[in-house]
């Protein structure tokens, strides 16, 4: 098979180092070209025609957004996002994905040279990950005109009424813009949404106000305890596993820090297990784009207690991974494009 060709574009030569040396001890990637800042970079997009870039947002001359999304009006390149993800600037990175980035990933925050190596593992399967994205989905999305979202505006129906229908959602690579695009088409007295989404800890806040600002009913990180009511989208924060209980009239947000499943902390299948077990038959579960497995075991659990099941199909995926496994697995009631998720939920 043919090598995944990789072009580093990032203003420190210590990370530069550190990257090129990682993917090369990889037999299935080739670190074909780097570049300092944007301007450089550009002529190297040209030149090159790399598979995927790794790309950082703070450099000199131009930011990596600027520039990304220069290079997918002109020529579109599978994108890792690969910056210090810290609270202060991750609302910089969510424009990152709206500008096309396929993934994120976090520089370490404290002595960077060895902390860098802790991550190389994960380096590597990310840039493989992103290599089998489908870029023709991502830039259709760009293209299309988005619909200016109405203020948000909280249901007083929806806050005044108990819950009874619930709506339990999973995504992973490509998920925050597949979210936007399909959480802004639900009604502002929407039942009751739990969301997990595969990101880092100091991302998920961030993700939430986004989403706030698109969607005509409150959104946010879920805390633990809270009640999952209509007119309300609560989205596990990061590093932490979300289950669901019900008490009396009312579902319950549950927080912990049980280990990695699948890799991965929130896991959706924690999730969707939850919901199989105290919403059954009142739920309705999603899983959207996303690389890996983690929900179908969940979404399998939800469809056998009569719970309404739903994947993404593979044409509107960046990565067809997790919606794949869960229809191999029977898991799946509905296939469709994303456009048409909200209309098949209401």
């Amino acid at each position: 098979m043919a090598k995944i060709r990789v072009l580093i574009v990032d203003d420190s030569s210590v990370v530069r180092t550190f990257l090129q040396a990682v993917l090369k001890a990889d037999p299935a990637i080739e670190v074909v070209g780097w570049a300092p800042d944007p301007f450089v970079a550009r002529e190297q997009l040209i030149k090159l025609s790399p598979d995927v870039m790794i790309l950082d947002v703070e450099m000199p001359k131009m930011d990596g957004i600027t520039f990304l999304s220069k290079v997918m009006a002109h020529k579109p390149t599978k994108t890792l996002i690969f910056s210090s993800l810290t609270v202060e600037n991750s609302p910089m990175v969510l424009r990152a994905f709206e500008a096309g980035a396929v993934d994120v990933m976090a520089k370490p925050e404290i002595n960077v040279q060895s902390g860098l190596g802790a991550i190389a593992e994960e380096l590597v399967a990310k840039v493989k990950e992103i290599a089998q994205a489908n870029l023709g989905a991502a830039v259709e999305r760009l293209k299309q005109a988005r619909v200016a979202a109405p203020a948000s505006v909280f249901s007083p129906k929806a806050f005044g009424t108990t819950t009874h229908k619930l709506i339990a959602i999973a995504a992973s690579t490509g998920g925050t813009e597949a979210l936007k695009d399909c959480l802004c088409r639900f009604p502002a007295d929407t039942p009751g949404i739990v969301i997990v989404q595969h990101m880092p800890p100091v991302f998920t806040q961030s993700f939430a106000q986004s989403l706030q600002k698109l969607c005509p009913f409150e959104v946010r990180e879920a805390l633990d305890g809270d009640k999952i009511i209509p007119g309300r989208a609560l989205i596990a924060p990061g590093n932490y596993h979300m289950e669901i209980r019900r008490e009396g009239g009312y579902y319950h947000v549950k927080l912990h820090q049980e280990p990695l499943m699948h890799g991965v902390r929130p896991a959706a299948d924690y999730l969707f297990k939850s919901v199989a077990v105290h919403a059954g038959k009142n739920a309705t579960g999603v899983i959207l784009t996303g690389m890996g497995k983690d929900g179908a075991e969940g979404l399998l659990a939800m469809k056998n207690s009569g719970a309404h099941t739903i994947a993404q199909d593979e044409a509107t995926c960046v990565v067809y991974g997790m919606p794949k496994v869960a229809v191999e697995m029977g898991a799946v009631k509905q296939s469709l494009p994303l456009q048409q998720i909200p209309d098949a939920i209401f």
